[in-house]
């Protein structure tokens, strides 16, 4: 069974827009399966599968940036001497990895990464990115967004299209 069948069937029963706000916030799918799976089965409106597939996926983002400091911090206090080393030792060779890419592009280049739509991409791994290189929540997250609603628009074209050819 299809990782769609089975979130299909999860929310069987709820409404559609409901759904549609949920199966948005899986960081597997995000809205790039929100979308199209409330066009195609639960026959939203396009405008309302984008709405409520955005609205999903942006509430996640807020919680990661949000708490992704505080529980580095308790990581880094509670988790014992080696784990904390080590986490803390990702996280710096994570930064200086894509330390490069980050002084090119900025905040912009966030912006395209969570708008491209494809695997590993997306608002919750922007998120992450964005407290990796220290940028605050107040400014990564209207970039998120941005990227957010690129992805979103994508998609929805994408599956406008195809729903019109099937």
């Amino acid at each position: 069974m299809f990782i769609a069948d089975y979130l299909l069937q999860l929310f069987i029963g709820w409404p559609p827009e409901l759904a549609t706000f949920f199966l948005a916030m899986i960081p597997i799918g995000e809205l790039r399966l929100a979308i199209p799976v409330s066009i195609a089965a639960y026959h939203l409106a396009p405008w309302e599968a984008f709405v409520w597939s955005v609205a999903g996926n942006m509430v996640p983002v807020a919680f990661i940036l949000f708490f992704a400091e505080r529980f580095n911090k308790w990581v880094e206090k509670n988790s014992g001497f080696l784990f904390g080393k080590a986490w803390v030792r990702y996280l710096r060779r994570a930064q200086e990895k894509f330390a490069k890419d980050y002084e090119k592009y900025g905040l912009i280049g966030l912006a395209i990464f969570v708008g491209i739509p494809l695997p590993l991409t997306g608002a919750f791994t922007g998120a992450l990115a964005a407290f990796v290189f220290g940028i605050p929540m107040r400014k990564a997250m209207p970039y998120i967004f941005a990227g957010v609603i690129m992805a979103g628009l994508i998609t929805l074209f994408l599956t406008v299209g195809a729903v019109k050819v099937f």
